[in-house]
């Protein structure tokens, strides 16, 4: 044109730099703005002037908009150039300076248009939610005033309620007007997703369907996150093959990704996989949705290959998501084994200090025991939200340090509490209140420690919270009273939660197992079959209940018929649970014969175990020596094989042969677990080991415990001496009994707590045959019900009897 010698006019130029803009091209944009000042239409044209604002607002040079907008003269401004320069502000997330220019534009009386409010709704969404969520509202009372009923204007101020939290607002907007387009539906399908509310959204796409709208790629990748959620695979397979009917798959990576992550959630990975694979645009968020799912189904190896694959053949470099999903597969991955090495990865792509990558990292070294780096990660971190609390939670769980997990709860919601109560609000911070996941984590710690009052203050909170009715919490809850001792109340849990899955009724048929109730245990099977189908685990479930209540033919036959019957194939551990049942009847050498007949395939370490605890039980020396010479060899670290053989010759006064084992621990340098027992008193949590007299009130225990055992004497009780594993004389025997670790916890209980009140106590290891025969004469002494809960099972005692029956 410049060349044919005819000039550029005000029309030409608009058109020209509209062009520039769609490129996206600077040094372009500046050329053609010197020759609009050379041709003298720098200020003297507000369109060309307006064009110029576009330009650069979209090419990236903000201080640029700023100097053509100042340019224009005040009285030339115009609604579009208003709109340009309050659309190039939001561009550069300058959302209170936007703002500004729009309270400007009205004090100059230039009445704002639909584009206006779009730009505006969308720097409030992005303000802090209250201060936001003031000014969005008084926007869109503005635009009542105004008339304006614009489509897109409304579908501006439902992004806007939604993104502020405010989804009900969004959807009173989108059902008060008719005039609905697809971004409109989309829109809130799309909140509804990002809101947790998937069943709303697969309904309200039902309903657009019905309307005669077709959904476009928007549509199918924001439903495909509700039917992963929901697990819906057959919906999410419709909706992939409309996908490919309408060749919406072809370069639409969002909903290539959406489907991975889809596929992946319902653990069909391979579909997943294949997916991927046909994608012929591959961004970044669809590696990572492959990742993600690789990772989230434990496929750890290929997670790691794809890792490798993303950044050595594609040429993309991992972001925090990436590594936030790769973090936990390497922890899990015998293949990889340098786990350390993935931290510094991190720190060298300056990824360090993301949240979601510090989670990962929190965990990455709760699971290889390294708790203090963790709470170390914990304390730097700038932003914590709650999955950081959670993961922490969770890695003391995961270490065994129960309380430790109690008391970080605690901090949690004092936190959470002194935000709340404090005078100046933090717009943006992330609220801390426990969650369902927060509560599952936790309430296996209560159960540990036997914390029944920490486990009660937790039920409390689920039900104030609504969270008591959701499976994964009512199914710890359930398991949490069972281990406290509580049975009825836990099957009164059991009873209230509404959609019972295959966890829930494995915990109840273990918690009826627990406290001998093998015939409850049973017709709870019975029932769990008419709605579920039993796993490996619900087995082992049921093959204990059955040994601790004596119940050997019930079990067997179930072992027999589990693979025609339920399509569950016998594992080693459902062979250890049959030999402990025949063991514990006094059948050891059928059980002996049952480990002769395994699987060569199997594992026999857990069989051989359990026959060597009955061989314990029954003093069966010549078949407890078999058992424990294929356990030196299969595990010669583990001190318990060492004791249980010790103390079968102890117990048959073969003093020589159980000091060589002992002389052989030591040796070796395996060491045995100490007895401990805990009690919960006042809030705090008491422990208690053998022999131990740290605790500040062992004067009065030791004392208490002399005046409680001549009592006990005259009632007919005789130390069973048998119990003291080592050759020294019957005094000193006597002596040893008193103090082992469950007696000791349970006359603290009975020191600190008011007559009447039930004493419960949890230990680490089996009880032994004085302890148990001694807290019977000590229930009907002190008119106490004692609760004990050791490494096995539950002794409730009352009036002198045990619910055991004297069989465990």
């Amino acid at each position: 044109m410049t060349s044919s010698g005819i000039l550029p006019d005000h029309f030409a130029f608009p058109a020209i730099l509209k062009a520039v803009a769609a490129l996206q091209h600077l040094p372009l944009a500046n050329q053609i703005h010197a020759h609009v000042l050379k041709y003298g239409y720098g200020t003297s044209s507000v369109p060309v002037a307006n064009s110029l604002l576009n330009v650069y607002g979209k090419c990236g040079d903000i201080s640029d908009v700023y100097k053509v907008f100042e340019r224009i003269p005040q009285s030339h401004r115009d609604t579009v150039s208003w709109n340009s320069f309050i659309s190039a502000l939001c561009r550069f997330e300058d959302w209170e300076t936007a703002l500004e220019a729009f309270r400007l534009m009205l004090l100059d009386d230039v009445e704002p248009s639909s584009f206006t409010l779009v730009s505006v709704a969308h720097a409030c969404s992005n303000l802090p939610r209250h201060h936001g969520l003031r000014l969005g509202k008084q926007l869109h009372g503005y635009s009542l005033r105004m008339g304006d009923i614009k489509t897109f204007t409304n579908n501006a101020l439902m992004a806007m309620y939604s993104k502020l939290g405010h989804l009900n607002d969004a959807k009173v907007v989108f059902e008060l007007f008719e005039e609905r387009d697809l971004v409109s539906w989309n829109t809130m399908l799309s909140s509804l997703s990002q809101n947790d509310m998937f069943l709303e959204a697969l309904l309200l796409l039902h309903r657009m369907v019905l309307q005669g709208l077709k959904p476009d790629g928007v549509t199918i990748a924001s439903v495909l996150p509700a039917c992963s959620h929901l697990e819906h695979l057959e919906i999410g397979k419709q909706l992939h093959a409309y996908a490919l009917r309408h060749d919406i798959l072809i370069d639409n990576s969002f909903v290539a990704s959406a489907l991975v992550d889809m596929y992946c959630n319902c653990r069909k990975v391979h579909s997943g996989c294949r997916v991927f694979d046909y994608a012929t645009e591959k961004k970044t968020a669809l590696w990572n949705a492959m990742i993600t799912g690789y990772a989230q189904n434990e496929f750890d190896e290929e997670a790691l290959m794809l890792f490798i694959e993303m950044e050595a053949a594609a040429g993309l470099c991992p972001n925090a998501t990436t590594m936030a999903s790769i973090v936990p597969a390497c922890v899990r991955s015998e293949a990889f084994v340098h786990k350390l090495g993935i931290h510094g990865y991190v720190l060298k792509r300056g990824l360090g200090t993301d949240h979601y990558v510090q989670n990962a990292l929190m965990d990455l070294y709760s699971r290889m025991g390294n708790i203090e780096i963790a709470k170390t990660i914990f304390d730097n971190m700038d932003v914590r939200d709650i999955v950081s609390w959670n993961t922490m939670i969770t890695g003391y769980v995961f270490c065994g340090q129960h309380n430790n997990a109690l008391l970080l709860l605690h901090e949690m919601k004092r936190v959470e509490q002194e935000k709340n109560e404090s005078s100046y609000e933090h717009e943006k911070r992330i609220p801390l209140k426990p969650n369902s996941i927060t509560l599952m984590t936790v309430l296996p710690g209560c159960a540990t420690l036997a914390a029944l009052a920490k486990g009660k203050e937790i039920h409390a909170y689920a039900i104030r919270n609504m969270l008591a009715s959701d499976v994964g919490v009512g199914s710890a809850l359930v398991d949490m009273y069972a281990k406290c001792g509580c049975l009825n109340t836990s099957r009164k849990v059991f009873d209230t939660i509404p959609c019972r899955n295959l966890i829930t009724w494995n915990v109840i048929i273990m918690a009826y197992g627990m406290h001998g109730k093998g015939a409850e245990a049973l017709e709870l099977f019975n029932c769990m079959v008419k709605e579920v189908k039993p796993n490996k685990v619900t087995f082992i479930a049921i093959f204990a209940a059955c040994s601790h209540s004596g119940m050997v033919r019930e079990g067997q036959n179930l072992f027999y018929r589990m693979k025609d019957e339920y399509g569950v194939e016998p594992t080693a551990d459902h062979y250890a649970c049959i030999v402990d049942l025949l063991g514990r009847a006094g059948q050891v050498e059928e059980a002996y014969q049952l480990i002769n007949d395994m699987p060569l395939e199997l594992d026999k370490t857990g069989a051989w175990s359990s026959l060597l605890g009955s061989c314990r039980i029954h003093q069966k020396v010549e078949i407890g020596e078999i058992a424990a010479r294929n356990l030196f060899h299969l595990e010669p670290d583990v001190a318990s094989h060492y004791v249980l053989l010790s103390n079968i010759y102890s117990s048959a006064q073969l003093w020589d042969k159980a000091t060589d084992i002992r002389k052989r621990m030591k040796e070796m340098g395996v060491k045995k677990e100490p007895g401990c027992s805990w009690i919960e008193f006042d809030d705090e949590v008491h422990k208690f080991i053998a022999g131990d007299a740290s605790h500040p009130q062992s004067g009065q225990l030791y004392g208490f415990l002399e005046i409680l055992s001549e009592k006990m004497r005259k009632e007919g009780y005789v130390p069973d001496t048998s119990c003291v594993l080592h050759n020294v004389d019957e005094e000193e025997k006597e002596t040893l009994l008193c103090g082992h670790s469950e007696k000791l916890a349970i006359v603290f209980g009975i020191l600190n707590s008011p007559p009447g009140t039930t004493i419960r106590v949890a230990k680490n290891l089996r009880v032994c045959n004085d302890c148990h025969e001694a807290t019977k004469y000590i229930s009907r002494i002190t008119d106490r019900e004692i609760i004990l809960r050791d490494v096995r099972r539950f002794h409730q005692f009352r009036d002198g009897r045990c619910s055991c029956g004297d069989y465990w």
